[in-house]
Formats: structure tokens, C-alpha cells, sequence
């Protein structure tokens, strides 16, 4: 069985995160290392994707800038979506080339991943036809954009436990006018640790990829791919 070696890397800026990413995917690429899920939440930013509109973001710079959110366009999948606190935001670095060379299943199975965590709380997600992402209902719980190239993949997900949903009042979230958004602590009335939501996307990643998952110190990630933090 493969071996996903997994961290949790608490609060981080967005920058820095994706420039770990892009580290880690260089070095999976090259083959130097395993595959990778990295766990975590960002101060508040907004990402627009490859397709991403800007005017699907409502606020302007100024806006932004007075409130401290930062602003990035990046080379994921997808429209314009929201990182904050209290969002747990997953980053597998993997590679699916051979018998797992197929970007649709690689979706779908992040989808289950989700779906099965959140079933472990009692509730009910589910996916739609027309959207990536996972639901409840007409709103949206957990966002999934991606990137893959030479079959290795790098961005992810962003479930909503404990997020402050009014930052999605400035955007039209993954350009989808007609539909909301939600959270598990919304739904349930309560907060949830976002340490004990990661465990459980660490355990259902390890039984729906195959995986055997193997927990990895913060400190030896960045040290093995040191960025600006």
C-alpha cells in the first residue's frame, strides 16, 4: 500500500502556502518525494482560478486592502472563492498517473472524501450533476478546484467548518449566482474543532485513495521546501 504522509500546518497566509505547494509539487514531480495532503486554514483571501471573472468579485481593492483580505489570481481550475479562519482548506499533492490517471475520478473521489466526513456528523452532503464541489442542499459546504500537470496534482479543497460566511457576501462564489453557501457549524449550531475535521479527512483519504496515511511534523514540511513565511 502507498504511503500519503500528512501535516497539519494550523494558520497560514495564503502566499505561503501556495509557494510550499509549488515546492512540494516540484519536488513529487522529480520524484523525490511521496505523495503529500497538507492541511490547514488561511488568514482571510479571496483566489480567482484559471477561468475565474473578475467581476465575480464584488468588493474592490480599497475594500479589500481595509478589511486586511488578501487578493490572488492563481493557476488552479475554477472561478473566485473565499479562504478564512474556521475553513479547512486540504492541498494533496499526489501522483495519479497509471491505474489513477483519470482528473474526473480524482474529483469525484475528493467529493467522497468530504461526503463521508461530514456523514460522520450527521450530515447528509451530496454532489450536483452540473457543479464540482460538495452540497447541502441548494448550498454549497466545500469548494474543490485543482491542478494537474504531469500527472501530479497541487490546490484541493476548502470545507466550511466554522467559517464566517459573510465574506461570501463580496463574492458570487465559484460564479454561481443561484446558489448559497453553508457550514457544518451553521448546520449542527456549534463549533467544531478543525483539528478533529482534519483527522477525519485524514482517515477517509486513507481508506478511499488506498492509502496508508503517515503523519509529518509542520516543521520537517517547511524544512523540506523552506519558503518566506
Amino acid at each position: 500500500m502507498q504511503t500519503l504522509h500528512t501535516t497539519y500546518l494550523g494558520l497560514t497566509r495564503y502566499q505561503a502556502a501556495w509557494d510550499l505547494q509549488k515546492k512540494l509539487f516540484d519536488l513529487r514531480v522529480a520524484g523525490e518525494i511521496g505523495d503529500i495532503l497538507l492541511l490547514n486554514e488561511h488568514a482571510p483571501v479571496y483566489t480567482l482560478g484559471k477561468s475565474g471573472d473578475d467581476n465575480h468579485l464584488l468588493a474592490g481593492k480599497a475594500d479589500l486592502e481595509q478589511q486586511g483580505i488578501d487578493l490572488h489570481h492563481i493557476d488552479r481550475g475554477g472561478d473566485v472563492t473565499f479562504h478564512g479562519p474556521g475553513q479547512l482548506v486540504g492541498y494533496p499533492i499526489m501522483n495519479i498517473a497509471g491505474e489513477r490517471a483519470d482528473v474526473h475520478q480524482y474529483l469525484r473521489t475528493i467529493e467522497e472524501v468530504i461526503i463521508r466526513t461530514l456523514a460522520g456528523y450527521g450530515i447528509a452532503g451530496t454532489r450536483d450533476s452540473d457543479f464540482t464541489g460538495v452540497w447541502v442542499g441548494n448550498n454549497k459546504i466545500a469548494a474543490i478546484g485543482i491542478k494537474v500537470a504531469h500527472w501530479v496534482t497541487m490546490h484541493g479543497f476548502a470545507l466550511n467548518v466554522n467559517t464566517d460566511l459573510t465574506y461570501f457576501d463580496r463574492i458570487i462564489p465559484c460564479g454561481i449566482f443561484h446558489k448559497g453557501v453553508t457550514s457544518m457549524e451553521r448546520l449542527l449550531g456549534r463549533t467544531i474543532p478543525l483539528e478533529d475535521i482534519a483527522g477525519q479527512i485524514i482517515i477517509h483519504s486513507g481508506e478511499i485513495f488506498g492509502v496508508h496515511p503517515v503523519p509529518v511534523s509542520a516543521d520537517d514540511i517547511w524544512n523540506l521546501a523552506p519558503v518566506s513565511i
